[in-house]
């Protein structure tokens, strides 16, 4: 299932989730044009756990004296291909506006890092002495989701189902996809071996868990919690 637009219009311009998608483009273009150096910028910029965790431990790929904890920030502009960094500004495009609708531009900057930092610890704390770079927007975008199935639950969302060859348009409320997306992620979780490499789905989830926390604390006092609201005209 891929979604493509929800029908809940926003009071203000998102400046900060535009920014962060222009920020995130930027950054692919700058790796894109790295060509061979790619790698070594990878472990430069990327969130490697035995950096921060056992600075002693040599890398595969040496890098500079850039302190560990700034790449906490760095990596989450990072991105391992087209369709991961596709994947993630589309859903931060389609569900990061509303949530920062919902508490302004600084708070959900500073969600969005907090959700991200989350996420990173989330999968680091597996095993502290990895060097595998973490990268990609996945973990703060997962916040903005689970900030999002908490504030606006039946909100209708426009997707699309791939049936093979055939694309089907469907409309659901959100906790359907986004419901569906966090449980795949706990699923691929559980069948897979997350201190080999590949996809971070334990900081999916820690940043979706994240973000449910969080919300009540970022939110603009007057936006209510599971807003029953189905459409943009169905009342105030």
């Amino acid at each position: 299932m891929i979604p493509l637009q929800d029908e809940n219009p926003t009071r203000r311009f998102p400046i900060v989730t535009v920014i962060l998608i222009a920020a995130n483009l930027l950054v692919f273009l700058w790796q894109v044009s790295l060509g061979d150096q790619v790698q070594a910028a990878i472990f430069e910029y990327g969130f490697v756990p035995s950096r921060l965790f056992h600075p002693d431990l040599s890398l595969p790929v040496p890098t500079s004296d850039l302190p560990a904890s700034t790449t906490l920030v760095s990596s989450m502009f990072l991105h391992a291909g087209i369709f991961h960094i596709g994947g993630n500004m589309l859903y931060l495009w389609i569900f990061g506006d509303n949530v920062e609708d919902a508490m302004g531009p600084m708070r959900f900057l500073a969600f969005y890092l907090l959700c991200g930092f989350t996420a990173a610890f989330g999968q680091a704390l597996i095993d502290t002495q990895s060097a595998i770079p973490m990268i990609g927007a996945s973990g703060a975008v997962s916040g903005a989701l689970g900030a999002y199935i908490l504030l606006h639950p039946v909100v209708p969302v426009r997707a699309i189902l791939p049936l093979g060859f055939v694309f089907i348009p469907i409309v659901l409320p959100a906790y359907i996809p986004l419901g569906i997306w966090f449980g795949g992620q706990l699923l691929m979780d559980a069948l897979s071996d997350p201190t080999g490499g590949g996809v971070a789905f334990r900081a999916h989830i820690a940043g979706f868990l994240a973000g449910i926390a969080l919300i009540p604390f970022f939110k603009d006092r007057h936006v209510p919690l599971l807003d029953r609201r189905q459409g943009p005209n169905d009342g105030p």
